[in-house]
């Protein structure tokens, strides 16, 4: 029985005398997907991404909070452990994440109206949902 190519089939496969052989990785690159449209899936990956709305306090919760940062402000100690709840607003797009965690207040600065904590970072006042010290 005799094949459609078996004239060619045991020959040894042609190397080009005038172009380097190609990497098994320049090779494979050829046959990868490819974005008709860069960035499209990026884009809905973020679209798609949920944020919070930034929940607007009442005021007797800017009072409690108020009363509380005046108390951490008279403090003779130097740092505050406390548990605050604040709003990170989210830098792409509207709305942020509502965080609650323990931290250390290292100080108040009342002119930017921020508390500065332990590990550098910054709160705004107007981002602070609620603060209780720790005991």
């Amino acid at each position: 029985m005799s094949g459609k190519y078996d004239d060619i089939i045991n020959l040894p496969h042609h190397v080009s005398a005038k172009r380097p052989q190609m990497s098994r990785s320049a090779r494979a690159a050829q046959f990868a997907p490819f974005s008709a449209l860069v960035g499209l899936d990026d884009e809905m990956e973020e679209t798609a991404r949920l944020t919070d709305a930034k929940p607007e306090l009442e005021e007797a919760e800017k009072e409690k909070i108020n009363r509380v940062l005046l108390e951490i402000r008279n403090n003779p100690q130097k740092e505050t452990a406390v548990e605050l709840t604040f709003f990170r607003p989210d830098g792409r797009k509207d709305g942020g994440a509502i965080i609650t965690r323990p931290c250390t207040v290292r100080r108040i600065d009342e002119i930017e109206r921020k508390l500065i904590l332990n590990d550098r970072s910054e709160i705004e006042f107007d981002n602070i949902l609620s603060i209780k010290i720790s005991k």
